[in-house]
């Protein structure tokens, strides 16, 4: 198993050279600005053990205030990307089960994403493509509170798949790479 320290590291070089540089979330500049982003190793080899980490990070960001969002960073025992969709799909249950529907909602992100009905080379699957596969835990009441402040935010989604496209499969292989080596 890798050292937790490293894939904790690649994926904060991520948030900030990838996401923010990029400006793939527009809000994530500010929460990496204010340290409020917690990242979290997880071995999930154990499916068992991933859910209890999910369930406890919940608990935390209830009881954490300064903590925005958390990283959940699978650094183990995910790396099949259809075995880490169930895992996925377990925990948007979870949430579900605990009473933390609409309280907190997942976000998924891995190094071989590929949207429902896209090619693997498309660039649009870059939007959620990450050095470690990763649960990422958002609080829906910010979520909203940026939402309502930001100018068309329907059309995030399209931008970032624009940006995708214009910089190619061949660039953005390369940056991801990068933060992998880095």
């Amino acid at each position: 198993m890798n050292s937790s320290l490293e894939p904790l590291r690649q994926s904060r070089d991520w948030v900030e050279r990838f996401v923010v540089e990029l400006d793939v979330c527009p809000f994530a500049r500010r929460e990496l600005e204010r340290d409020s982003i917690r990242y979290v190793p997880v071995d999930a080899t154990d499916v068992e053990h991933l859910l209890l980490i999910l369930f406890e990070e919940c608990r935390h960001l209830d009881a954490s205030p300064g903590t925005e969002t958390t990283l959940l960073v699978l650094i183990a025992g995910a790396e099949d990307f259809e075995h880490y969709l169930d895992c996925l799909d377990l925990g948007e249950a979870l949430l579900e089960q605990q009473g933390y529907e609409g309280v907190y909602q997942l976000a998924s992100f891995h190094p071989d994403y590929v949207f429902d009905g896209a090619e693997a080379d498309d660039p649009a699957n870059y939007t959620n493509r990450a050095p470690w596969p990763m649960l990422h835990l958002l609080r829906e009441a910010s979520i909203e509170r940026a939402l309502a402040h930001f100018p068309r935010p329907e059309r995030i989604p399209e931008r970032n798949v624009a940006v995708m496209r214009k910089l190619g499969i061949e660039a953005l292989t390369a940056r991801l790479d990068d933060l992998k080596r880095s």
